[in-house]
């Protein structure tokens, strides 16, 4: 089994990937894989650490307003295909799976002009412009929200849920604790706005840890990288609360996302993806900030099945946060009821949703 796959631009496509590649891997130890990318995305440094071979196209994306780039961007594509040509014609998939960002254009579309079956991976509750494009010419669309449906050929749609869901299935919530100075035996919220952090989650926590302090509950507080050191100086001089505990990053996140009772977060398709498999309720504050606004549509599915509370950003104070903390994780009934719909959501298989998916695709061709 060869497979190439192509995703990049943020870690909300890279990483389904590469959840999908371990998966398939786990599966099949002789499957070979290539990995499709651009040299100045993120996936040209998370791709090559994980020990799978990688190539670079280069490519831009589409500017919704009218700009003279975008003839750029059109030769860009052209070159991109005749590129991607090449590379498939020397690796010689049985399969081609895109995941998300403009890298995909030209490489699942030259696939599906060499007759080599492909998938695109939709993770957002609206897919983005590429994946609209290729819905024309692939095999397959696999889908994370049932909303997404309507965008795409009605017979092409395969519900799989995203692969980075069933990492976290199976992981040790106390262990995930104990790694990051969480007590095991005190309820525990965690507090992120992503990979980079995000500024107004971040001023709203810090005005927040003093009525923390008093809390009969521990939050887990990820700044991200670039806001840390600001963030650590607010905390000194209120006085550091010890429920508190404040970090940059985490790289073990499922194994802590396992010991959580309830998670404040952005409402990106990966994180919904993972604390719906392990049933976790959120408070999701979507980015505004997001094309078609899809953070809101995502978050907005979550709530309407009663598995989330949406607080959107013009409505985030200090006072907003504490009260829906307050709200879910110190009434039980409430906290137990949303642990279940949360859970009733989730597709802890998703991986192997899409593995079968990958597996019938390359059998119907070989007929």
């Amino acid at each position: 089994m060869r497979i190439v796959v192509s995703g990049g631009g943020t870690g909300g496509h890279i990483y389904p990937a590469l959840a999908l590649i371990r998966e398939i891997y786990k599966k099949n130890k002789n499957a070979s894989f290539l990995y499709i990318g651009t040299k100045n995305g993120l996936e040209s440094n998370i791709v090559p650490r994980e020990n799978i071979s990688f190539q670079s196209i280069h490519i831009t994306g589409f500017k919704r307003k009218f700009s003279l780039d975008n003839f750029k961007t059109i030769f860009r594509f052209i070159k991109g295909v005749r590129d991607s040509k090449r590379i498939l014609k020397d690796f010689k998939p049985d399969i081609v799976i895109g995941t998300g960002g403009y890298v995909c254009g030209p490489v699942v579309y030259a696939a599906s002009k060499l007759g080599i079956p492909t998938i695109i991976h939709e993770q957002n509750s609206i897919p983005g412009l590429t994946n609209k494009f290729l819905s024309r010419y692939v095999n397959k669309i696999a889908i994370c929200f049932p909303e997404a449906k309507e965008y795409f050929p009605k017979e092409k749609v395969v519900f799989t849920g995203n692969p980075r869901a069933s990492e976290v299935a199976d992981k040790d919530g106390i262990k995930g604790r104990l790694s990051v100075g969480l007590s095991t035996v005190m309820p525990a919220v965690l507090i992120f706005g992503g990979s980079r952090g995000a500024r107004p989650i971040n001023e709203a926590v810090v005005k927040s840890l003093s009525e923390l302090a008093g809390k009969p509950y521990q939050v887990l507080y990820i700044t991200g990288d670039i806001h840390y050191e600001d963030v650590k100086k607010e905390a000194e001089l209120i006085g550091s609360p010890k429920n508190v505990i404040i970090k940059p990053f985490i790289h073990n996140m499922p194994e802590v996302l396992a010991g959580i009772d309830l998670v404040v977060s952005r409402a990106g398709a990966t994180t919904l993806a993972e604390i719906t498999s392990l049933g976790i309720p959120s408070i999701l504050i979507p980015s505004p900030y997001v094309t078609n606004n899809h953070q809101e549509k995502n978050a907005r599915s979550l709530s309407e099945h009663g598995a989330a509370h949406v607080l959107l950003e013009k409505d985030l104070t200090s006072i907003s946060l504490i009260s829906n903390i307050d709200r879910i994780l110190l009434n039980k009934e409430t906290l137990k009821d949303m642990k279940e719909k949360s859970l009733k959501i989730g597709v802890p298989d998703a991986a192997e949703r899409f593995y079968k998916l990958v597996c019938e695709l390359i059998r119907e061709n070989q007929r």
